[in-house]
């Protein structure tokens, strides 16, 4: 990590896959955010030390990362291509689903064994934000985890 702490004050989602949420999935993306929103480390190449906002979307098939000052005006715009994260996100929606089912039929030994299985995904959905977003926007292990829990609920079908 750089010397320099840009911090995000602000997290903004758009789309959608947003009114589709499961209660499992708002309670995540809540957590989520506000976790993000607590303690972040999220550096743009453009300009190292910001405090700012993210309005985080997908916009036709990409992750668009619109990072803004606090005043909410651009300072750098990441795209990315959403064809690495689909398999983890997928698999991450398995789940999501295995686990509601889990927890209506009181099986706490598989709702234990999901759990760890999420953690997991959540780690390589973790390293491969980290991969991605290298030499744009730099972030720690926690935020890359917790910017992954956003993406997964953006991705959201019908």
């Amino acid at each position: 990590m750089t010397d320099v702490k840009g911090r995000l004050l602000r997290i903004v989602l758009d789309g959608e896959s947003l009114h589709r949420l499961s209660p499992l999935q708002e309670a995540d993306l809540a957590q989520a955010v506000k976790d993000l929103q607590g303690d972040n480390e999220f550096i743009p190449a453009a300009q190292p030390g910001l405090q700012g906002l993210l309005h985080l979307s997908i916009q036709e098939g990409r992750l668009a990362f619109d990072i803004r000052d606090l005043d909410d005006q651009p300072v750098q715009v990441v795209i990315l291509a959403l064809g690495p994260f689909r398999m983890l996100i997928k698999d991450y929606q398995m789940l999501l689903d295995s686990y509601a089912s889990a927890v209506a039929e009181g099986r706490e030994a598989r709702i234990q064994a999901i759990d760890m299985g999420r953690r997991g995904l959540h780690n390589e959905g973790a390293e491969l934000m980290m991969e991605r977003l290298k030499g744009k926007v730099e972030i720690d292990f926690p935020t890359a985890r917790r910017l992954f829990t956003l993406v997964c609920a953006l991705h959201q079908k019908l």
